[in-house]
């Protein structure tokens, strides 16, 4: 009698199954009993409350970064004289310079693929990152009341393309437009060719200063989080005065 592709399936599993159960067991007697606790409940519960948690759970979390990262602004108080030796420090920092540093360890993934995970960076190069999105955050949205202290003259537009799988790496930016798009890039050394690639495009206004400097610190910061983190061999940014804002109050 001839299977169909379920009957070939289904009996694979059948066979695999006393294999499956043995290697599941010796995994699951070795993980924490609270963890193992969580887990059952979750497998027990309805799914739309269990999403729902895990919603106010991540929306906790980032309430809570985003007051951490309040905190530590104030503490820095970035002004222009902090900002200029930002820039001198780490304004030509590139790659290959983070990992002579050791910022960058244990042979961080080729630049177009996958994210820089923490396994990858030091404990120095996970304080390097969190300050450049730091002084990021404070370049486009900081202002007196905490403790940034710029006089901004004109209105430019920040307009920045993130593949959509690594757009978490900025989620602590606030007050964007998020638009998205489908992308080409042909890379020469046919590392990370991509074909209508799935990208987020997010645009933010922020205040400029004399000298152009905040773009400057802009740049250095997005090349530090990119170099540390998102992993992309072009990531696109784009600054441009805008003569009229449409941010109405």
């Amino acid at each position: 009698m001839s299977l169909n592709i379920q009957g070939i399936v289904s009996s694979v599993k059948e066979e695999l199954a006393p294999q499956f159960e043995e290697k599941l067991r010796s995994y699951l007697v070795q993980q924490d009993r609270e963890w193992l606790i969580e887990q059952i409940i979750r497998l027990t519960l309805d799914s739309l409350y269990i999403k729902k948690k895990d919603i106010k759970a991540i929306q906790e979390q980032k309430a809570q970064e985003r007051l951490s990262r309040i905190e530590r602004l104030k503490d820095m108080a970035l002004d222009r004289e902090k900002l200029d030796n930002f820039l001198k420090k780490y304004e030509k920092r590139d790659r290959n310079q983070l990992i002579e540093a050791g910022y960058l360890i244990n042979n961080p993934p080729e630049k177009g693929t996958d994210l820089i995970t923490e396994k990858y960076r030091s404990n120095q190069g996970n304080e390097l990152l969190i300050l450049a999105k730091d002084v990021l955050f404070a370049l486009l949205f900081g202002d007196e009341s905490n403790h940034v202290k710029f006089t901004r003259i004109e209105q430019e537009l920040l307009t920045l393309t993130v593949p959509r799988f690594k757009s978490e790496s900025l989620n602590f930016m606030k007050a964007t437009t998020e638009i998205s798009g489908l992308g080409t890039w042909q890379d020469p050394d046919s590392v990370s060719n991509d074909s209508r690639a799935d990208n987020i495009i997010l645009q933010v206004e922020y205040g400029e200063i004399e000298g152009e400097l905040i773009g400057d610190g802009i740049v250095t910061s997005l090349s530090l989080i990119n170099n540390l983190e998102i992993n992309e061999q072009i990531l696109y940014a784009r600054m441009i005065n805008v003569e009229q804002s449409t941010l109405i109050t």
